[in-house]
């Protein structure tokens, strides 16, 4: 396969990568800032569900050409801003600092995992 048409496949898989990344990130948005009164009342395991809802941002950012440690940046920064956005929603309290961990913890675990198996394929 000629160099030109590997890199245009390569260039398409990352913008769908980053499609996918842009639609999780409205998932994670639509269920965070969901008013109380709407949610179920027992939501089993949130913490994990914060740590894989993250995880899978940054590591489809990573698959979109995001260096991991940009990745991991902005995950957590968009993970800081729902949590505080969520303070006006009625019904959810928001600024949850276990909340921001789990959802750190989950972008720093894809990031890490990501820039290792990226630093793996050079060798």
């Amino acid at each position: 396969m000629p160099d030109g048409v590997r890199h245009r496949r390569w260039h398409d898989r990352h913008r769908l990568w980053a499609v996918l990344a842009v639609l999780a990130a409205l998932a994670i948005a639509g269920g965070s800032l969901t008013p109380g009164d709407e949610m179920p009342s027992q939501i089993p395991w949130d913490k994990a569900n914060h740590f894989l809802g993250y995880a899978g941002l940054a590591g489809l950012m990573g698959l979109a050409g995001v260096r991991p440690p940009w990745a991991f940046l902005a995950a957590t920064l968009y993970g800081i801003a729902i949590e505080y956005l969520q303070i006006s929603v009625p019904g959810r309290s928001g600024g949850d600092w276990f909340d921001i961990l789990a959802n750190g913890l989950g972008a720093a675990t894809a990031s890490l995992l990501w820039g290792w198996r990226t630093a793996r394929r050079r060798e």
